[in-house]
């Protein structure tokens, strides 16, 4: 009977898991927390000891433009992804540095409009060969706006 209980208790938190957003990029998921206020994506990664592996934010904004991300406060080496609206890699700031500068910190520009960001550990780009025009897939627990 004990080891029904185990079995149950591991499906249900697989289940659970299964259910957190996630987006799959050069053929890996990763699970994502959601930035799509200004609030959140304001807050964005600040203040993080660390981001385990397979995990990341996406930041959602309501419209394609030109966009620049800043690690103000942030304390781990990122890589952040510009994709377009229609979720195709236009841009990448790889390895970028924490920075403790608080304003003065610089800012990393997507140079081209973009709509949303992915900021996954520094590394993730390098090591999945990405290369812009590359596509995002959403998953189903993502919501965009309209």
């Amino acid at each position: 009977m004990r080891g029904w209980i185990v079995l149950c208790a591991l499906l249900a938190s697989g289940c659970a898991s299964s259910r957190e957003p996630w987006v799959e990029l050069a053929g890996e998921r990763y699970y994502v927390e959601v930035a799509d206020d200004p609030d959140e994506r304001a807050r964005g990664l600040m203040f993080r000891d660390r981001l385990e592996p397979g995990r990341g934010m996406l930041f959602i904004h309501e419209r394609e433009e030109p966009l620049a991300y800043w690690m103000k406060n942030t304390k781990i080496p990122l890589d952040i992804l510009y994709f377009d609206a229609q979720l195709r890699l236009v841009a990448q700031q790889r390895e970028v540095p924490p920075c403790t500068l608080g304003d003065r910190c610089p800012s990393y520009p997507s140079q081209a409009p973009a709509r949303y960001v992915l900021e996954l550990n520094a590394g993730e780009a390098a090591r999945l060969g990405l290369a812009n025009g590359m596509q995002l897939r959403l998953g189903p627990g993502v919501a965009t706006p309209h």
